[in-house]
This record gives structure tokens, C-alpha cells and sequence, in this order.
């Protein structure tokens, strides 16, 4: 039996939906990107959703507190 999914996290399916703009934080951009939301790094500097997330340290931190 796998876990439930957090709600922040959506399937790929309904990824496609979903864009920065609808992230109301740096952990949630950076989940939809670990699962596969690639567009949120639209300049591929490592940072996603650049409205949200403001540093590649911070990235980096949430990255490795999540294990992406």
C-alpha cells in the first residue's frame, strides 16, 4: 500500500494544471518540480517558481528536508 500524497503534491495528471502562480510557497514549488513539474524552472537555474522561492539555498534546504 503506497502513501497518501500530501495535498500540495498533485499526480502528474493534474500537475498539468497547476502553475507558479498557484504555489503559495518555495516548499510547494519545489515538490511540484521534484514530481515532475518541470515548466517551474522555466530558465533551468535550479530555482523554481522564482515568485515563490527566492534563493538556490533555500532550494537546496527544502530539497534535502523533502529528499529530492
Amino acid at each position: 500500500m503506497s502513501e497518501p500524497m500530501t495535498p500540495a503534491v498533485l499526480p502528474i495528471e493534474q500537475a498539468a494544471g497547476w502553475s507558479c502562480a498557484r504555489a503559495s510557497s518555495c516548499a510547494e514549488a519545489v515538490r511540484q518540480w521534484c514530481n515532475g513539474y518541470r515548466r517551474a524552472d522555466g530558465d533551468n537555474d535550479g530555482i523554481p517558481c522564482e515568485n515563490v522561492c527566492r534563493s538556490l539555498a533555500e532550494v537546496r534546504r527544502i530539497r534535502g528536508q523533502i529528499g529530492c
